[in-house]
């Protein structure tokens, strides 16, 4: 493969990745790019065949001991030549020693069990506008409030988001639920977290991730209320089918499944909160 080299992504690559990620029709957030390049600034990497961009991956390092793979992409022209499983490589060997999460697309799901992946649940996208709240809907005027989550102390948001990760990300986390055009609301009763969602646009439906909640009520009430910041009130949610709670509520709430991924590790799966996970927060970073 001479003329071939793999490197660490720069911005502009990192806009190009998100460009490559968006003609694959996996819709991601206009701002991503941002929250990802905190969460861990070495994790991108970009393959080079003559100096152009031809194949991309992320290898991102959570802690000591966990890492996620997301945007193996090869440009289409190239497909088939190897240089796609060359930066897979490079991104497996930054993360060797840790149990290491993906969530693979469909076509994709068999060759990431011949490299030692395991499934563990499918991330089901919903999309559509939330049906309306009716008369006594919801957990508001029942000891919960809807609350600008920015506005609390970042450390509660922290402490509960590790409930539903294997790792604490918090320079992640801070980006996710503060960048420009983005809406973070957070449920809250007496003073604790009990539900937290984030919205932010895409170039399709508005994006919802996170959203945990200790109840159905309290998703159903996040979810509703953040579609509100929505062009058209369209969002779309990667629900986690292993909490078949969530798959009923938002089939109750009017949306539908349009696309799916497997989650899948390279070992057994990290305990988590998933009765409390509603939508994962990117198909990207976990």
């Amino acid at each position: 493969m001479t003329g071939f080299e793999i490197a660490g992504a720069s911005a502009a690559d990192m806009e190009l990745m998100r460009e490559w990620a968006d003609a694959e029709g996996w819709n991601p957030g206009d701002g991503d790019r941002f929250a990802f390049a905190v969460a861990d600034p070495e994790g991108f990497l970009v393959g080079r065949l003559d100096g152009e961009p031809v194949a991309c991956i992320s290898a991102i390092r959570y802690g000591t001991g966990f890492g996620f793979i997301g945007f193996y992409i090869a440009r289409p022209d190239v497909r088939g030549k190897g240089y796609g499983i060359r930066v897979w490589r490079a991104g497996m060997e930054r993360l060797e020693g840790r149990l290491v999460g993906l969530d693979g697309v469909v076509e994709q799901q068999d060759n990431y069990r011949r490299s030692g992946f395991l499934q563990a649940w499918n991330n089901v996208r919903h999309e559509g506008v939330p049906s309306p709240a009716g008369d006594g809907d919801g957990p508001e005027g029942k000891g919960v409030e809807i609350v600008d989550a920015t506005t609390l102390p970042f450390a509660r948001l922290a402490a509960y988001d590790r409930r539903f990760f294997p790792e604490a990300r918090d320079a992640f986390l801070s980006a996710w639920t503060a960048l420009p055009g983005r809406t973070a609301l957070a449920a809250v009763r007496d003073g604790r977290v009990e539900g937290l969602g984030v919205i932010r646009p895409c170039s399709g439906a508005s994006r919802i991730g996170p959203l945990y909640a200790d109840t159905p009520e309290v998703a159903a009430a996040l979810l509703r209320r953040l579609s509100g910041h929505a062009p058209g009130g369209t969002v779309a949610v990667d629900v986690p089918d292993a909490n078949p709670a969530a798959g009923t509520l938002m089939a109750r709430l009017g949306l539908i499944p349009t696309f799916e991924a497997a989650r899948m590790y390279t070992g057994p799966a990290p305990r988590v909160d998933l009765p409390g996970m509603y939508g994962v927060a990117s198909l990207e970073l976990g």
